[in-house]
């Protein structure tokens, strides 16, 4: 899957209401970019777009998402989908079976966040390596 700049969103500038000056989103002083940061926190994480990756293809149980998900502890998966379910990305589904069995699905806003996060999962894949021969150059220079 492939984003192009035509499908990405386009950020428009608010105005400062005195000055007319651009007001940027991100800027420290902006309520929105305290929730800009706050979302950011919760989605950027490498195990959320890890699950959302892994559940973009259909529900998964948990020991499914464990497997696949190399290195992530029992304790932070079950963490994670945790913090995305209070998200509303997630949504989870006990059966009353024995034993147990429980089954983790991306909501429509957590499907609205697959675009994206797989968008960045190929640009990192595509770059890993020109980022690690830049990691290389610069610890070589500085031994």
């Amino acid at each position: 899957m492939t984003i192009t700049d035509a499908a990405a969103p386009r950020l428009s500038p608010d105005l400062d209401a005195c000055s007319g000056a651009p007001v940027d989103p991100c800027g420290a002083e902006s309520g929105e970019a305290r929730i800009i940061r706050d979302v950011l926190s919760r989605v950027g994480d490498k195990w959320s777009l890890l699950v959302i990756r892994m559940l973009h293809n259909g529900p998964r149980r948990f020991t499914e998402l464990h497997r696949s998900i190399d290195g992530i502890s029992h304790r932070m998966l079950t963490q994670t989908l945790r913090n995305l379910e209070r998200d509303g990305l997630v949504s989870r589904r006990s059966y009353p079976e024995i034993p147990p069995r429980v089954e983790y699905t991306a909501t429509e806003l957590g499907r609205s966040l697959a675009l994206p996060v797989l968008g960045l999962v190929e640009w990192a894949s595509t770059h890993h390596a020109s980022i690690t021969d830049s990691r290389d150059a610069f610890d070589a220079a500085r031994e």
